[in-house]
């Protein structure tokens, strides 16, 4: 099972996806004028000025809902893995990738918001909407909203709950365990498994809502959180601050795993973590209750910088400034070797020895809770893209039982994925992520060259701007936007005072 996974991988994650991914990024940064710098000020703005509605969720409940998908396992032993197999300077490549992806995650996330539908009385859209809606290719998006359920519902989730499983293993020990058809499994991951899905279950079987209503509030104090304590170490170490920036600048053109490695292991790490061009961003930006396309579009660019520049770099500061890691060579050599061979890199074990270095007693059962909530909030929004593919398929085919079904089989590979070996979860996490990237990308490539619609919803929003209206609108007939059904329903009700039927 493992050799086909890592095959499949390789296949998936070749050399063409890592330009792919770079590419787009630096395409869509020229295009939009280096938008991720030139209105850095306004995403914050517009961060805490958006409200929510019966319909909608808030700008920064969108966020919050894209940042639990985005801060998760990655965040932590994803970091911990690109330093491991790629040495030092995957993370400036991480930090290359979130600078370009900002760009790209503004265009996905603003076509989200141009094509999204009303259904249920709950806003839903996301890649397979304006796929159809701007390609007018509906088997395109029939394959992109097929390939993301099984994603979201089956490869993704095993990650994050692994993830979870392993920290909290790191914490009680595995010594007494438990065998079973699955193997021997210790205690603590089948208690944990039980915990995650009672909870998960919960959550998901309560809605959109629900879910939007526990990450705003655990995302964001939980990053803070965890950005204090990684500050608090890097305080006690600053003078060794200076040596490892200097090693990842360095590193990352003089690659000690070679520049292949620091860069593959960079970018899909990199995408893995801040989901730029992946198109899970945009289902989450759909939601929200906005007034204008490109403010959420916005408020996304700034949850690539969240993810990765803070919370990814976070953990790489720790870890290289305390020296908790290894450097993986060819075979079973290592081309550095801090700590034992036994800890895996594609796990929580190096942030967790980096904290427990400092906070002695306490860095790993820290590391263990930061993980559980940065991981089980992803696993929520999971859930929530994979609805709104289910949503999507439903327009075509009423499929009795589909949300339920839907729900069962999170639920269930969520359990498996927190007692199985780490490099299995991993690989089916990697094929989620890179099939998704794939679709998505070449989707919204497409759709630029054919109409532009996110550069022209930028434009017009800065044209407001300078304007210096009060109250920002979007007409999408104006622009030459076709499709954008919900956009002129509600423009329409607004000149007529009426309540938008969309």
């Amino acid at each position: 099972m493992q050799q086909l996974v890592n095959e499949i991988n390789s296949i998936i994650w070749s050399p063409a996806l890592i330009f792919l991914c770079l590419g787009a990024g630096i395409f869509f940064s020229i295009r939009t004028r280096m938008m991720q710098v030139r209105h850095f000020s306004e995403m914050w703005r517009l961060l805490m000025s958006g409200k929510s509605s019966e319909k909608g969720i808030s700008s920064f409940q969108a966020l919050a809902v894209s940042l639990s998908g985005r801060v998760g396992a990655g965040n932590i032993a994803g970091v911990a893995a690109a330093i491991g197999f790629g040495g030092p300077g995957a993370i400036f490549w991480m930090w290359v990738v979130a600078f370009f992806g900002a760009a790209t995650a503004y265009v996905e996330s603003t076509l989200g918001q141009i094509y999204k539908e009303e259904h249920d009385g709950i806003y839903r859209g996301g890649p397979a909407y304006y796929i159809e809606k701007a390609m007018g290719q509906k088997w395109y998006a029939w394959i992109f909203a097929i390939a993301t359920i099984i994603a979201t519902s089956i490869c993704l989730p095993m990650v994050q709950s692994n993830t979870i499983g392993a920290a909290v293993e790191q914490v009680f020990g595995a010594s007494e365990s438990l065998d079973t058809v699955l193997g021997t499994i210790s205690y603590a991951k089948i208690y944990t498994a039980i915990a995650i899905v009672t909870l998960l279950g919960f959550i998901i079987f309560g809605g959109v809502k629900r879910i939007a209503h526990f990450t705003q509030v655990v995302v964001p104090f939980m990053a803070l959180i965890y950005i204090l304590i990684s500050m608090v170490i890097i305080g006690l170490n600053i003078d060794q601050l200076p040596k490892v920036f200097m090693m990842i600048v360095g590193d990352a053109f003089t690659p000690l795993a070679g520049f292949g490695a620091a860069v593959g292991w960079g970018v899909k790490r990199g995408v893995y973590s801040n989901e730029a061009g992946q198109g899970t961003g945009p289902h989450a930006a759909a939601a929200a209750e906005v007034a204008h396309p490109a403010q959420q579009g916005l408020v996304q660019a700034l949850s690539v910088y969240i993810d990765t520049l803070f919370v990814c770099s976070a953990t790489a500061f720790m870890i290289l400034i305390v020296g908790a890691y290894n450097v993986h060579g060819l075979g079973e050599t290592f081309i550095i070797q801090n700590i034992s061979t036994d800890v895996a890199a594609n796990s929580p074990a190096y942030t967790q020895i980096a904290v427990e270095h400092v906070f002695a007693g306490s860095g790993k059962p820290f590391v263990a809770v930061a993980l559980f909530f940065f991981a089980f909030t992803t696993l929520l929004a999971y859930y929530f893209i994979a609805e709104n593919n289910i949503y999507y398929i439903k327009r075509t085919f009423k499929i009795p039982g589909a949300l339920f079904f839907l729900k069962v089989v999170i639920v269930t590979t969520t359990f498996y994925g927190t007692i199985k070996a780490a490099d299995i979860a991993w690989g089916m996490g990697d094929i989620g992520v890179g099939l998704m990237a794939w679709l998505n990308i070449i989707g919204v490539l497409i759709i630029f060259f054919m109409s532009k619609p996110a550069i022209k919803a930028l434009k017009d929003y800065e044209a407001q701007q300078q304007a210096g209206v009060k109250e920002y609108s979007f007409d999408p007939l104006k622009l030459g936007i076709k499709n954008a059904d919900f956009w002129v329903a509600r423009l329409a009700a607004k000149k007529s005072n009426k309540p938008s039927e969309s």
